[in-house]
């Protein structure tokens, strides 16, 4: 009997682990997949309410569909453009239009090359399938493989290769990206353990979460339940193995204490397993409950990073609550080779944490008063974080091709002219909505559709169901946040002549966008805390620790929003900042930086049992002081792997929420949280009984001969 229990013992974790890995080569197939299943144009994130989605509706009864130009330039050299020059633009232009036939990706007829005024320019409207999709980089890099005309400088710009250039700044999402955050994470967890076996069973353990997550999100996105844009799936896949990681780190950490006081490997992880799974569960909990609030957005894109953030996290506590334990077993002490935890040997906790432990029992106040002021000083500059909107030609760090061409364009034609904004107005007040509409300033030209040619054109407009479409032309580019103040003031003129009067667009759409996004900020804001406040209630048993909680980790998101408005404007000098990374930063500081909370409130509540909560958060903190600390640098790490690829959005993310979890771990966990609780005493646990003392004797268990109370 006993050699049938030991062998049950080695076969179960075996099983176990034997299983992850049948699995992950299968599920691995899926990863590349997801790509090909993602929806990266954002005007199908608009709710149907949007004025410009309705736009969209009204615009195929013109017998026309919302095409992606793309603007071919030649700019001349010296001068103006002459006859030869302008008869070999034209064989250019034949031989574009080849190559975007080719690839089945014309919609609509190609425009004649169409001088500048000032006789040095020429451009070419090549209206393509917005359906493209990951397409659409590969046909504009081929457009920009067309032969020069000799004597011009010759581009590839407007809204199609702008969107292709910024599309081409994820594709390094499933090998650069993933590469950098699981190289960073390999060398923190190499410095923290100093063991080769280790850090490759926490890092095995991400990557079975990951490619599962993968997996599951590519059979979402394919039957449709989800949305996944690049954007989503980078987040998402940084999330995983951050959060993977985490988690392993609390379980190791608990592990390897008990290793010291157990005998059995196997006794010890039965115990580190009961003494972490409440934590982990509960940190798993409230990120997937947080990220699940995005669900509310009005948003595409965000309801899409919603599911699929919560699916990732999902299985990074699987993953952590199964696959590591199994190959930590299997292991024993050989997994922490060559500094192996022998059992009767003392577990020192690290003395700079009892130090830090220390201190903050002795001087609660001033570390209070100072751990605030730091946060104060950092949260008054959030004011002037600036999330107005980000141009998509500013979305790629140090600038692209496309960006390059729209200043040329803008030397010598309308900015605007290759997608013009698209009034619907009723057919009875046309003319004087189309005269309002050009007495707005930014507006360049405004002409009826009159299904002939280009827009510009001269003729009676075409009517349709007692509606008429009217093109107006910007001067300014049609994703600059100038061109969306034009949008938005040519929408209150045409209203004024005639209130059923719509305006659309590819720049309306970014403005619907824009205005989209800042409402979402109002709405999730408030239900993600609200959410983690009950969260936290239920597992701390108690009122008065969550709310104060929740408080210290807005204080922290506000001044990491400080910091990051003084860095973007004065050491990056970025242009902008779209609501977006606001709100998604937001979501994933509160949810992520309230596990550091918990992973420490928990082990607080557990030692106030015995000791009291004064003595007991102290106690929590120089024991959990090593592993959240590690376990912060690691999801810093992660999240700044971000970084690597070249888009101005996922920088601003990485920084925030790589910045916000360093403050979080560093000050508001390990200094404002164990100051404010040991002021505060027993009644932090109101109304538990907790809150009358400790109601359990002291075990024989005490920290390695070091005092912190």
């Amino acid at each position: 009997m006993p050699r049938r229990s030991s062998a049950l013992r080695w076969l179960l974790p075996a099983i176990v682990a034997l299983l992850w890995l049948g699995l992950a080569g299968p599920l691995g197939g899926f990863s590349g997949k997801l790509s090909s299943v993602q929806e990266n144009d954002s005007t199908a994130f608009l709710p149907d309410s949007a004025e410009s989605t309705q736009v969209t509706e009204l615009q195929r009864g013109f017998a026309t569909e919302r095409s992606l130009p793309v603007v071919l330039l030649w700019e001349s050299e010296d001068g103006a453009l002459d006859q030869g020059q302008l008869g070999e633009i034209a064989d250019r232009t034949a031989e574009a239009v080849r190559i975007a036939e080719g690839a089945d990706a014309l919609l609509g007829e190609a425009s004649p090359p169409i001088p500048s005024q000032d006789g040095e320019a020429a451009q070419v409207l090549l209206p393509l399938d917005p359906g493209l999709g990951d397409e659409l980089p590969a046909l504009v890099e081929e457009l920009r493989g067309v032969p020069a005309v000799e004597g011009t400088t010759a581009h590839v710009t407007g809204p199609g290769a702008t969107f292709a250039d910024f599309a081409g700044g994820f594709e390094g999402i499933d090998g650069l990206l993933l590469l950098a955050a699981f190289g960073v994470v390999l060398v923190i967890l190499l410095v923290v353990y100093r063991s080769p076996i280790l850090p490759l069973l926490v890092i095995g353990t991400a990557g079975m979460a990951l490619v599962a997550s993968t997996a599951i999100a590519y059979f979402l996105a394919r039957e449709g339940w989800i949305s996944v844009n690049g954007q989503s799936q980078g987040i998402a896949s940084i999330l995983v193995v951050g959060a993977a990681t985490d988690y392993g780190l609390l379980l190791v950490a608990r592990y390897r204490e008990e290793l010291r006081l157990e005998e059995s490997r196997f006794t010890a992880m039965r115990i580190a397993l009961r003494q972490s799974w409440e934590p982990i569960v509960a940190s798993g909990a409230t990120v997937v409950l947080g990220v699940l609030c995005l669900l509310f957005s009005d948003l595409g894109s965000n309801r899409g990073l919603g599911p699929i953030s919560a699916v990732s996290i999902g299985f990074a506590v699987l993953a952590a609550l199964t696959f590591l334990p199994a190959v930590l077993v299997l292991f024993g002490r050989a997994a922490f080779w060559p500094f192996r935890p022998k059992h009767g040997s003392e577990h020192a906790h690290g003395r700079g944490w009892e130090r830090v432990a220390t201190t903050v029992g002795r001087r609660p106040g001033r570390v209070l008063v100072g751990s605030l002021g730091l946060l104060a000083v950092m949260a008054a500059f959030a004011p002037t974080f600036d999330a107005d909107g980000l141009a998509l030609s500013d979305a790629v760090r140090g600038g692209s091709p496309s960006a390059t061409g729209q200043e040329a364009l803008e030397r010598h034609f309308d900015a605007g002219g290759a997608s013009p904004a698209v009034i619907i107005t009723p057919a009875g007040d046309w003319e004087a909505v189309a005269q309002a509409a050009g007495r707005v300033d930014g507006v360049s030209e405004v002409a009826p559709f009159t299904g002939e040619g280009p827009p510009g054109r001269a003729g009676e407009p075409v009517e349709v169901d007692g509606l008429v479409r009217l093109d107006a032309t910007l001067a300014d580019a049609p994703d600059s946040t100038e061109a969306q103040e034009t949008v938005a003031d040519l929408r209150t003129a045409v209203r004024e002549v005639d209130p059923e009067a719509l305006v659309g667009g590819s720049t309306a759409s970014d403005l619907d966008t824009q205005d989209t996004a800042a409402r979402d900020l109002l709405v999730i804001v408030p239900l993600v805390l609200l959410v983690i406040t009950i969260v936290l209630a239920l597992l701390l048993r108690a009122v008065v620790a969550p709310v104060l909680l929740v408080a210290t980790v807005a204080v922290s998101v506000l001044s990491t929003v400080g910091v990051g408005a003084l860095v973007f404007d004065h050491l990056f000098q970025f242009p902008g900042s779209d609501p977006q990374v606001l709100l998604i930063g937001f979501v994933f500081l509160v949810a992520l930086g309230i596990d550091y909370n918990i992973f420490l409130m928990t082990r607080a509540r557990e030692e106030s049992l015995r000791h009291g909560t004064k003595d007991g958060v102290l106690r929590a903190l120089a024991v959990t002081g090593g592993v959240i600390t590690s376990a912060g640098l690691v999801l810093a790490a992660t999240f700044g792997a971000l970084t690597v690829l070249p888009l101005v959005i996922l920088t601003q993310l990485g920084f925030l929420v790589g910045f916000g979890v360093l403050l979080d771990t560093f000050v508001v966990r390990s200094l404002l949280v164990p100051a404010l609780v040991h002021l505060i005493g027993d009644r932090i646990w109101w109304p538990s009984t907790l809150a009358k003392g400790p109601v359990e004797q002291p075990r024989e268990r005490e920290l390695s001969g070091a005092t912190v109370s």
